[in-house]
């Protein structure tokens, strides 16, 4: 209460006392000093609950916020799982196209190669016929050369048999006429039957006849393989040698090293076989020659030594 209040209830006639008086008055000055601190002290506690409700609204808030965080969490091992399902059949796809064009490069491929065979054997077939038509022309301008034989009956020397005209030497009729391939094919049925004698000589044909056909690097290798089957390891080995040499883009050349490391191995010559056993699996280390080269090295490893 104010100071103006207390007046007048002092100018108020009272049957109070003096003393009574004094401390009312007293009272009032104490509830009047004591006034301003408590308004001060109120307005904090005011103060400090609204900051309180603030708080709260916001932890509030911030719960609903965590629970949606939670909920959007649950959510994303779905996902997850969705993606990697969507990502994963898009792999096995890719595979499936990728698996499907290899197969198409691959049929191409061997579509390709076996034009190229086909080509090659018309081709040595063209040659063949060439081959054939010049020597069928060699003989008809020598036929026409020839003198021809005297018909007059006065001719004392027309009682004596004419000579009979030279006659050109024709080729061989086993390759007149023929293609690499098929004079190949004939060559080792002849191989195949046993029939050695034969075999060479076909070989040889194709080699004097078309030297520088694929046909030519395999009749080189037969021949090997006669003097193989014949146990001739020399002849063997200088046949497969003319291999290596002569035809070294042949798809013979990698068994050429392992067969001839084989004549080596049966003429006792360890280190000439392992020599062209190591050269084929170095070279050509895919090949089934050279699986077979490592078994022969196998093999001499485990020979006692002489």
């Amino acid at each position: 209460m104010g100071a103006d209040v207390m007046v007048q209830q002092l100018r108020k006639p009272h049957r109070r006392t003096g003393l009574a008086a004094a401390a009312t008055f007293g009272a009032w000055c104490v509830a009047g000093a004591l006034d301003g601190p408590l308004a001060a002290q109120n307005r904090e506690h005011q103060q400090m609950a609204a900051e309180l409700r603030m708080l709260q609204e916001q932890q509030q808030q911030l719960a609903l916020t965590l629970a949606q965080v939670i909920e959007a969490l649950k959510v994303i091992p779905t996902r997850i799982d969705d993606a990697s399902a969507a990502m994963r059949k898009g792999f096995a796809d890719q595979e499936l196209r990728v698996g499907a064009l290899s197969g198409d490069v691959g049929l191409i491929r061997e579509r390709t190669q076996d034009t190229d065979t086909r080509l090659r054997s018309l081709r040595d077939e063209v040659d063949a016929l060439r081959a054939t038509l010049t020597a069928l022309q060699s003989q008809l301008t020598q036929l026409a050369q020839a003198p021809a034989p005297s018909l007059d009956p006065l001719d004392l020397s027309s009682n004596v048999a004419p000579a009979a005209p030279a006659t050109p030497t024709a080729p061989p009729v086993s390759t007149t006429g023929l293609s690499p391939s098929r004079m190949l094919d004939s060559a080792k049925s002849d191989y195949f039957a046993s029939q050695f004698t034969l075999a060479l000589s076909g070989f040889e044909a194709i080699l004097r006849t078309f030297p520088r056909t694929e046909s030519a690097s395999e009749a080189q290798f037969y021949i090997g393989e006669t003097h193989s089957s014949q146990q001739r390891w020399n002849d063997a080995i200088a046949a497969y040698t003319q291999v290596i040499q002569n035809y070294p883009s042949s798809g013979n050349v990698p068994e050429a090293y392992y067969k001839r490391g084989r004549a080596y191995e049966n003429l006792g010559q360890g280190d000439a076989a392992r020599a062209s056993w190591e050269l084929v699996i170095k070279t050509y280390p895919e090949s089934t020659a050279a699986t077979l080269a490592k078994q022969g090295l196998d093999r001499l490893s485990r020979k006692p030594a002489p």
